[in-house]
């Protein structure tokens, strides 16, 4: 980079500073919330308008699998496993299944770690499929519907298509014996197979105990332009270094690694949280995933989350405004990213931190232990509320299948 352009990107990153710094005071002590339809959503309760009946399963399949690795509690798919806690004692469960509006199966289908702590989904649909034939046999309420009126947690990377890696997910598709439920899952990519209409989108889990303990004064001011910290090429899974992120992340490092506007680095410092509070934008750009937790800690941090993930469904999109919030760039305008960024009005920025400022948006986003109004919790139940009353046409009539038993991969089928 020749020195005329060093010098202008450091005077447009001090212009912007001093753009911010100006009105810091004020924003301190404002936020703001989106009124009409996507704030008044976020807000609503959800008690009162749904009855959830939860499935009382043999601890095989949850408890026991916990009790194994407790790992499992704080990787970023532990929301099928706080869900689960969380309507064992809600307003909302009910212990009689006629009334019910939902029936839940509690399955820990991503707590088989390895070493490493990664998730393996391969015993997955087996597991699924040993807990929905064990409904199905000793209830009628999923056999009534085949599932149309049951909701499952499924937060692996790519949903319930069970694997991490899109090529074979797609291969493998949605477990046929989930085709009617609703999936309540962190993926979400329009128009892909592994994404069915009707889908709850949901946050990722990230420890809230752990972030709060690193929060730093809110007047402290943001000096870092634009922050990232994680992989840029995943050697390992990737050699040739063109599929892990669709090359978005590789694109990153290679035209922004020397740019002063740019902290990014693979490092991953114990001021991570600290350094994301200190930053005006965020990077939130996929991986093998169109999601990660990165998108959670920059709404808890105010720091503006640039989206890079063509066709990405966020979560909760019907109640928090994320074109409000949040920066959309299309992957393949990441060589452009310092000029779409710098090129944003700084009246613009302001109004997305006081946005971001606003509690209630940073609630909806986490799985807080106890349970928070409004958090990410309340949000499913919204969704499933919104979903009511069901259709007189997710009943089956009598002698009436829909779901085959023996689709799928002949893996699939082996008992659990």
């Amino acid at each position: 980079m020749g020195s005329g352009i060093w010098v202008l990107a450091l005077l447009v990153l001090h212009s912007v500073f001093e753009g911010i710094a100006g009105q810091e005071q004020e924003l301190n002590h404002r936020t703001e919330r989106i009124s009409g339809s996507a704030g008044d959503v976020l807000e609503d309760d959800p008690v009162g308008r749904l009855k959830v009946f939860v499935y009382e399963l043999p601890s095989k399949y949850n408890k026991k699998i916990l009790q194994k690795d407790p790992r499992c509690l704080n990787h970023m798919f532990a929301a099928e496993i706080y869900m689960h806690w969380f309507l064992l004692s809600s307003p909302v469960r009910t212990f009689n299944p006629e009334e019910a509006d939902w029936f839940y199966t509690p399955v820990y289908t991503t707590c088989d770690l390895t070493p490493n702590g990664l998730p393996l989904p391969f015993k997955s649909p087996r597991m699924m499929r040993s807990a929905i034939g064990l409904i199905s046999t000793n209830w009628p309420y999923w056999n009534r519907t085949e599932g149309a009126d049951h909701f499952f947690v499924v937060p692996h990377d790519f949903g319930a298509c069970f694997h991490y890696q899109e090529e074979k997910a797609i291969e493998r598709g949605i477990l046929h014996m989930l085709k009617r439920a609703t999936l309540v899952q962190t993926f979400g990519q329009r128009n892909h197979v592994c994404l069915k209409d009707g889908s709850i989108i949901i946050p990722p889990y990230a420890p809230p105990q752990k972030m709060q303990t690193h929060l730093i004064p809110p007047d402290t001011p943001r000096s870092i332009f634009v922050y990232f910290r994680g992989l840029f090429y995943d050697v390992g899974n990737d050699p040739e270094g063109g599929y892990y992120a669709r090359g978005a992340r590789a694109s990153v490092w290679e035209n922004f690694k020397n740019n002063p506007l740019f902290d990014i680095s693979t490092d991953h410092p114990t001021t991570y949280y600290e350094d994301m509070q200190r930053a005006v934008f965020c990077l939130c750009p996929l991986g093998w995933a169109p999601w990660s937790p990165r998108l959670v800690e920059a709404v808890v941090f105010g720091c503006i989350p640039v989206v890079i993930a063509d066709d990405i469904v966020l979560p909760f999109a019907d109640a928090i405004p994320w074109e409000e919030i949040g920066v959309f760039v299309a992957e393949e305008d990441v060589p452009k990213l310092d000029t779409i960024l710098t090129s944003i009005p700084i009246e613009v920025i302001l109004r997305k931190q006081r946005l971001l400022a606003n509690p209630s948006m940073k609630q909806a986003m986490l799985f807080p232990q106890p349970a928070q109004p409004g958090d990410a919790f309340h949000q499913i139940l919204n969704g499933l509320a919104r979903k009511l009353p069901h259709d007189n046409n997710v009943y089956m009539k009598s002698g009436q299948k829909i779901l085959n038993w023996t689709a799928g991969p002949v893996g699939d089928l082996k008992p659990w």
